[in-house]
């Protein structure tokens, strides 16, 4: 018997322990003996081909016409084997579930909460929780607040009990961005069960105003160590950590990528990943190597490019070799490449079997840990036009905002990736479901009518502004399309303004809008009546530099929540900036989802403060939600009440990103669902076995040119404060519910 045949029988053994007698049973649900055609989905699906329904219908019309089966309409056991077997040889479908766990290296859990319903499993990469764990143990060893947690087990089973009590997770989003989180807010000493889910909240809004999607996890669920959500947030912390610096103002050098002709703002239109890829290229062009790199996954499985990439950047005193090519076998030549990559500090998150596997998401993080610490591009003496092409603050935040509340595709540069208005109209959707009528949307260009017909969506989006009573004197749909920076910000302001009172609005339950003058007397009204001595005129009241203003009404809020040891005296910038980045991260703690920076409250910025003290007044209506029963439409905001969002088995989507965080005893009896339509946002599980999926915001690495999926219909919370609050006793999941997390649970956004 030859290798091949040899192949063929362990492949045909491997089937029947997994499609077994009892197997057959339940899916004969006639007893007839037969698997009937119309039951064929089913019973591939649990044997793990999972095709999609038009791939079924080509395999029932086969049988049908051409009569293969020896029963009309049915197959036998043997049949249906010698099915599988041939889809096994073509590959049409991603693989058994047990060669999935056995070559993928992933570990399938069951439902982790109590309404999951029967069959519902998650699955995590084993390589990733390996990989984070190393990563962990290596970059915050040090920190003495830390030395009771680390190190982790070299096989990271001990990941996620560590994460349970917030100190390590406030410590990786620090990590990654540098004075998110001020250590003043964490509790690091005797903690009790509610300090810890105090650290949890605060690492998880934190995590959003960054620009994580975390609508569809709680405090709750990392107390409760999911590793599917805890892996799921880790990696879209360390992701953005690994991106901040791949950009001009942290690496000037990456000028010397432009191709000819191309100017500073086409580098800038680029996701990270591509200009990853051009920054490769260009080493192996610098190399004298003819081979190109086109994706983190087959293209590097064999350790040629790194071996090239690593030597073309290492200084020339490291002793980098290309020692690594002479070994032929895959997995050795790996683990010699990544011996070099030891010599830069650079060996990490990979094994040599990641490297052999192509597993997508570690691949990229070891391409930009390289780049990071050895980008070995020429630094231009200047680089004309700079200064109009950094990112701001102002932008930065915008761009989190949007990132966090799930859109789709992920918000890179701001300019290029409004330009066709289909970010612009999610948000709108979010604001106001259903205002979007898709049938006007290009959500497809054709090469011909690609200007024009990015020009229609703009000015739709310019008109959708209005119906939502904007101020939008001055600008056009042209603006939007050329990304007029000025104009776009404009919009963008306007958006999150709006977002922000509808939540507010939506909590206050009043039956009318609220408006920033209500907002200005709500905040006197609370701090007087906490007996504090501070007060506000308006957004723009110089007092609230010093940070006090805020401060003071987040103890009026959550009384005794302040550390009044912890607030400078203020008056001079060092000790108002201390002061606003307390605030900041207190108003985290308690909930309140700010994406306002420290120095927003100190410069004065209207805007944000707004904002600010919004997500504060928000949690300030909390505790009478339980009395709300009925929240009627929004025509404008500005003119009427806000729409309601319908409820989907306790789990937030985006339109509840802006929501306060919760920690409660218990929650009200979920309202009637109603079906809203969403702008079209790709449903991505934790694992899509190698390819491009992180269970969080990840798109295609040629995303900007794939079409764009039609609308679905979604469901979202009445409550934006649903999913964020920890209950004891989880409200009973509806028939429909039940049914929906079959299929729904172990995806969540990005």
């Amino acid at each position: 018997m030859d290798m091949h045949q040899l192949e063929k029988e362990d492949q045909l053994q491997e089937f029947r322990l997994i499609f077994t007698p009892e197997l057959y049973e339940k899916i004969d649900t006639n007893k007839d003996g037969f698997i009937e055609l119309k039951e064929l989905k089913d019973a591939l699906d649990q044997v793990g081909f999972k095709l999609p329904g038009y791939q079924i219908r080509q395999m029932i019309d086969e049988y049908t016409n051409k009569q293969r089966s020896q029963h009309v309409g049915k197959l036998s056991y043997d049949e249906f084997e010698s099915l599988c077997m041939d889809l096994k040889a073509r590959d049409v479908a991603s693989t058994f579930k047990k060669v999935v766990s056995k070559k993928e290296n992933l570990e399938t859990l069951g439902g982790m909460s109590d309404s999951s319903a029967a069959g519902t499993t998650h699955s995590v990469r084993v390589e990733e929780q390996l990989a984070f764990s190393d990563w962990i143990n290596s970059n915050l060893m040090p920190d003495p607040d830390t030395a009771h947690l680390l190190p982790l087990d070299p096989e990271g089973k001990q990941l996620y009990d560590k994460m349970k009590d917030g100190i390590l997770l406030c410590k990786i989003v620090n990590h990654s961005c540098p004075d998110t989180i001020d250590e003043r807010a964490i509790n690091k000493k005797n903690l009790t069960v509610y300090t810890k889910f105090e650290n949890l909240t605060l690492a998880l809004v934190s995590s959003q105003a960054i620009g994580c999607n975390i609508v569809n996890i709680d405090a709750h669920d990392l107390a409760k160590g999911k590793p599917h959500l805890v892996l799921g947030l880790l990696w879209q912390i360390i992701r953005i950590g690994l991106f901040s610096h791949i950009t001009l103002d942290s690496c000037p050098g990456l000028a010397t990528l432009l191709s000819d002709g191309e100017r500073l703002e086409d580098l800038m239109k680029l996701s990270p990943e591509a200009i990853l890829l051009r920054w490769v290229n260009h080493h192996l062009e610098r190399a004298g190597i003819s081979r190109r790199c086109t994706n983190f996954q087959s293209d590097i499985s064999d350790s040629e490019v790194y071996s090239y990439l690593l030597n073309q950047i290492a200084p020339k005193d490291a002793g980098v070799n290309l020692e690594a090519l002479r070994e032929q076998n895959a997995v050795n030549r790996a683990e010699v490449m990544l011996q070099q990559a030891a010599k830069l500090n650079c060996r990490s998150f990979v094994t040599p079997q990641d490297v052999v596997n192509g597993v997508y998401k570690l691949n990229l993080a070891f391409v930009a840990n390289l780049f990071n610490n050895h980008p070995g591009l020429d630094q231009p003496e200047e680089i004309e036009g700079l200064e109009s092409i950094e990112e701001t603050r102002e932008e930065k935040t915008y761009r989190n905002w949007m990132n966090s509340m799930g859109v789709k595709p992920h918000v890179n540069w701001l300019y290029s990736d409004l330009a066709d208005g289909l970010i612009i109209f999610q948000l709108f959707d979010i604001i106001q479901p259903g205002i979007v009528q898709w049938k006007r949307v290009h959500q497809k260009f054709t090469p011909l009518r690609k200007f024009m017909e990015k020009l229609e969506n703009c000015n739709y989006a310019v008109e959708l502004g209005k119906q939502l009573k904007f101020s939008l004197v001055g600008i056009a749909g042209q603006d939007l399309s050329d990304g007029n920076a000025t104009l776009t910000l404009a919009l963008i302001w306007q958006l999150m303004r709006a977002y922000t009172l509808s939540v507010l609005s939506r909590l206050a339950n009043t039956g009318n809008p609220i408006i920033e003058k209500e907002i200005v007397q709500w905040v006197n009204t609370k701090l007087q009546s906490a007996g504090k001595r501070t007060s506000m005129r308006n957004f723009q009241d110089s007092a609230i530099a010093d940070g006090k203003i805020v401060i003071d009404l987040i103890d009026a809020i959550k009384p005794g929540s302040i550390n009044y040891d912890n607030v400078r005296d203020g008056g001079n910038p060092e000790e108002n900036l201390e002061n606003a980045k307390y605030a900041v991260s207190m108003a985290r703690k308690i909930g309140a989802r700010v994406y306002a920076l420290p120095e927003d409250i100190t410069e004065v910025k209207s805007k944000m403060l707004m904002t600010v003290f919004a997500c504060l007044m928000a949690m300030d209506y909390v505790p009478n939600m339980d009395s709300a029963k009925q929240v009627q439409p929004v025509a404008s905001v500005a003119t009427s009440p806000v729409p309601p969002q319908p409820y989907n088995n306790g789990v937030a989507t985006a339109a509840a990103a802006a929501a306060p965080v919760v920690v409660a005893a218990s929650s009200p009896e979920p309202p009637k669902p109603v079906e809203i339509v969403e702008a079209p946002v790709e449903n991505h599980a934790v694992v899509t076995n190698g390819t491009n999926g992180n269970g969080a915001l990840e798109e295609d690495d040629a995303s900007e040119h794939s079409p764009r999926p039609e609308p679905v219909v979604k469901q979202l919370p009445l409550d934006p404060a649903a999913s964020e609050t920890i209950v004891t006793t989880p409200p009973a999941p509806t028939q429909q519910q039940t049914a929906d997390a079959t299929t729904n649970e172990d995806e969540w956004a990005e």
